[in-house]
């Protein structure tokens, strides 16, 4: 699918936990955790806040982590990443499913139709895509079985081992 059917609308509350995540995206803990830290791909639905709090990713961070996980197996650099993924955001594409990501090894391109792909070929360059939307139903398939988490209340972390446990009662008894 590469610029095809419109896809599904994602319930805004559910996410995945950091392991969930990634599964789904191919990564290892690490390097979601070194992602999230210096703000490559952030959780939208929750960050970790202290003990005890654990990343909440949604479907779209998950498809944006497996998309990085991608440029980064052909070879696009760390730094050429976050220019692209920063100038996506920043653009506030939200559809990334109608994208395809081009790359000749050292640019990051974005092509929304089928016109752009033959200019970005014709230099000769030897280029490769990514389809956002075939991504997409990846995560969504690899996401099917695994288990699913609703956002606590805002400011309320989720709460998982017994030091945490203690911390969040000390809170609010002095509150």
């Amino acid at each position: 699918m590469l610029f095809g059917d419109p896809l599904p609308q994602l319930d805004a509350d559910s996410g995945y936990r950091g392991p969930v995540a990634c599964r789904a995206a191919g990564i290892t803990y690490r390097q979601l955790d070194y992602w999230a830290r210096t703000g490559l791909v952030e959780p939208s639905i929750r960050s970790a806040r202290g003990s005890g709090s654990q990343r909440l990713y949604s479907f779209r961070d998950i498809l944006v982590l497996k998309v990085v996980k991608r440029l980064l197996d052909t070879g696009v650099s760390l730094q050429q990443i976050r220019t692209a993924v920063s100038a996506l955001h920043s653009r506030g594409v939200e559809d990334l499913a109608s994208i395809t990501l081009m790359s000749d090894g050292a640019s990051v391109y974005e092509c929304t139709s089928a016109d752009e792909v033959v200019d970005l070929v014709a230099g000769g360059q030897g280029v490769f895509g990514i389809a956002v939307g075939r991504v997409w139903h990846e995560v969504e398939g690899a996401l099917a079985d695994l288990p699913v988490d609703h956002a606590q209340a805002l400011g309320t972390p989720l709460v998982e081992d017994e030091l945490a446990k203690r911390r969040a009662a000390k809170r609010q008894q002095a509150i």
